[in-house]
């Protein structure tokens, strides 16, 4: 039987797009990527920003989902790494005694692959790999305590291998009775992988995800800061270092301090709002910068920036993602109110 190294190879790609620590304990990893560029800006993951018209904010945390959101579209992209690229697409609607409704589709294509034999000769032959997420989000209020739920059906393809899966987001906000502060709890990824890659496989898991956030909006200036612990499920997150005698052998291992290692958990992000249609974002991911930086070269990586434009009907967003020395991720969001009264 023929295998492809190539496909091999994507397999590994899959891997690292995760946390590299965890990033091997699981399947479906593109459900941790960050499609929105608002949240690439502020670090990657926040999931207590409390303002109502972000289409966004719910695939971070469902329960985001608001009825200002009535009656808007969504538009993600995402150039990725090694030409990669992924994105999102969403629609929300309010059903008034009902509550808000949302359904999007987020995808990754990781392009066309040569088909090759066990031993590295091409056949001619092309293949396309790709994984697809349908998100189908609900939210409601009770006084100042928002929750909601995300149902996400999920395919995934590699060439000929194919797994069907289904996870969901669950999550809640509350807001502070002057409505500056908003602190949320969110489980992300709550699910299983129906059908495997091939038959006999055992069932991998999904990367579940669970978080807490606050933010909170300054009475007297135009700024938003915001704070997310991510993976409260796993404590450690760093990979332990060896240390080795003057013969190169291993003596023993350094575990970081408990600051650092909270540190790992911790994604920053603030917001400076010069005006109503103009904001300023940057953000910090102490995880990112300590996993994905080269030797003690650290330069700027694991910090974020971006923008957001607002023009009539229509709202841009653009953050630039610093991964590695060797190249930085591009994300553009587009959103639009359809209603007539806007």
């Amino acid at each position: 039987m023929r295998r492809k190294i190539y496909l091999l190879l994507l397999l590994s790609l899959v891997v690292l797009t995760g946390k590299a620590q965890i990033g091997g304990e699981y399947t479906y990893q593109f459900l941790e990527l960050t499609n929105s560029a608002r949240i690439a800006a502020l670090g990657g993951t926040q999931v207590a920003l409390s303002d109502s018209g972000d289409l966004n904010l719910p695939y971070a945390n469902p329960a985001l989902l608001h009825k200002d959101m009535d009656n808007r579209l969504l538009v993600n992209y995402v150039n990725y790494l090694a030409d990669v690229n992924y994105g999102y697409a969403s629609y929300a609607k309010t059903y008034r005694g009902i509550g808000n409704f949302a359904v999007g589709m987020h995808y990754i294509n990781y392009g066309q692959f040569d088909e090759a034999t066990e031993t590295g000769e091409l056949t001619g032959a092309t293949f396309n790999a790709a994984e697809y997420a349908l998100n189908l989000v609900y939210s409601n209020s009770y006084k100042r305590l928002n929750y909601g739920v995300n149902l996400k059906p999920i395919l995934s393809s590699f060439e000929s291998y194919q797994s069907f899966g289904i996870a969901a987001d669950i999550g809640a906000s509350f807001k502070s009775k002057d409505g500056y502060t908003n602190v949320a709890l969110v489980a992300r990824n709550l699910g299983t992988q129906i059908t495997t890659y091939y038959d006999g496989a055992e069932r991998e898991q999904i990367p579940l995800n669970i978080q807490a956030g606050i933010s909170r909006r300054l009475k007297h200036a135009p700024l938003i800061f915001s704070a997310t612990l991510q993976h409260l499920n796993h404590w450690d997150l760093s990979t332990p270092e060896e240390e080795q005698d003057f013969t190169g052998e291993t003596i023993h291992q350094r575990q970081e301090s408990f600051a650092k290692q909270m540190m790992r958990h911790v994604v920053l992000g603030a917001e400076i709002l010069p005006s109503e249609n103009f904001t300023l974002r940057v953000g910090y991911n102490y995880q990112r910068r300590q996993e994905l930086k080269f030797n003690d070269k650290a330069s700027t990586v694991g910090f974020s920036a971006g923008f957001g434009l607002k023009i009539k009907r229509f709202h841009f967003d653009y953050a630039i993602s610093r991964f590695h020395l060797a190249g930085s991720s591009n994300l553009f969001s587009v959103s639009i109110n359809l209603n007539n009264n806007f």
